[in-house]
């Protein structure tokens, strides 16, 4: 029986798509057993267990530190891990005899310009030598290990791609499950919906001028709602977004809770994700599970996650955002055919396959 570690420490300091990906695994271990021993790694912080089946180990070194590969490696040296999982990028310079990293994408390297200056270094200083020192690297999207090939050499047989998957909490409700959730939240019963981190990169101006443009054509469209946390350049995107001018008819919302986004997405007559690069794009698979038309970038990860469903734009022409929202909202029919084929294309998208993949990978390393 192989003992191996698993680093989730970053689930007490964030949220988003990749504190996900580590509570998802994790709980679909719990349900497919491993024939092996796994240790849960966790802040010193964290006041909960992640994990009731599995040994929880505290830990004093903080996620995206200056020095973390060096004190995380001094600090697991007593556990003598067969094999570290490193779900967040970046592996210590010897947490096991075997390393595995997940990579979720290569933003930093696409746009460094979207990055604090200290996010920079973080990456930049340590990504190189984590795909090079890692024996085997998980990539949440083809796009994505494409990248890790052509932006840094990683040779192909050492990436195994393993998609997201999708919660069962995200489907069709009723409206009397999700109208008090939605009344809560203060938003009208319907919305163009926009769900991610609030930062440069996701082209919310973008969003935001298309909007606008939407409004002059079509006066009674709904109100635009962008719900998300802040990130990177979170003042400036804020600034910047106001500049446009769309006062009433946009409603930003942040501390939403995974609870209440099926509500969110149950009630909006469109998800639209026009970022510049996504290494998978985690919300445009949840609206499909809940039978919402998915607007998206024909960039990166996101034509792989969508396939034929929904509608695809150019982030760099707000013009056809606007196209897509403008047939989104009046054609009624193409909206409900979108609607079933988004719900049996995420149907495919399992958490327990993912897991399974992972496990996989985990066996082949320590085999």
């Amino acid at each position: 029986m192989a003992h191996i570690g698993i680093d989730a420490r970053l689930i007490h300091y964030r949220v988003g798509g990749t504190s996900r990906y580590i509570r998802e695994i994790v709980s679909a271990f719990e349900e497919l057993q491993p024939a092996h021993r796994i240790t849960i790694l966790q802040s010193r912080k964290s006041s909960t267990r992640l994990s009731k089946r599995f040994s929880s180990a505290r830990t004093w070194t903080p996620p995206h530190y200056a020095w973390e590969r060096l004190a995380l490696s001094l600090e697991l040296w007593r556990h003598r891990f067969d094999l570290l999982h490193s779900p967040d990028f970046i592996a210590p310079m010897r947490g096991g005899r075997r390393h595995i990293i997940t990579v979720h994408d290569l933003s930093f390297i696409h746009y460094p310009e979207y990055l604090t200056a200290d996010s920079r270094r973080y990456y930049h200083g340590q990504m190189r030598e984590s795909v090079k020192r890692a024996d085997h690297i998980l990539s949440v999207s083809q796009a994505t290990k494409q990248d890790l090939i052509d932006m840094l050499d990683v040779p192909a047989d050492k990436i195994s791609v393993q998609l997201h998957g999708v919660d069962e909490s995200f489907k069709p409700l009723p409206r009397r499950a999700t109208a008090p959730i939605i009344r809560e939240l203060g938003l009208p019963s319907e919305f163009v919906l926009f769900v991610g981190t609030l930062e440069p990169r996701k082209n919310l101006v973008g969003l935001a001028r298309a909007y606008r443009d939407l409004k002059h054509e079509l006066p009674d469209a709904p109100k635009l709602v962008i719900v998300g946390r802040a990130g990177w350049h979170y003042e400036k995107l804020m600034a910047d977004l106001e500049s446009v001018g769309l006062a009433g008819d946009m409603i930003i919302k942040q501390g939403v809770s995974d609870a209440q986004l099926p509500a969110l997405y149950n009630h909006a007559l469109a998800l639209v994700t026009p970022s510049f690069y996504e290494g998978f794009g985690l919300p445009a698979l949840e609206a499909m599970a809940c039978g919402t038309a998915p607007i998206v970038s024909h960039v990166s990860s996101l034509p792989e996650i969508v396939g034929d469903v929904g509608a695809l734009i150019d982030p760099n022409d707000p013009a056809t955002i606007t196209e897509a929202l403008k047939k989104t909202l009046s054609d009624s029919d193409w909206r409900e055919a979108q609607s079933v084929a988004g719900r049996r294309r995420a149907a495919d998208f399992r958490w327990s396959d993912t897991a399974r993949g992972v496990l996989e990978c985990y066996d082949a390393v320590l085999n």
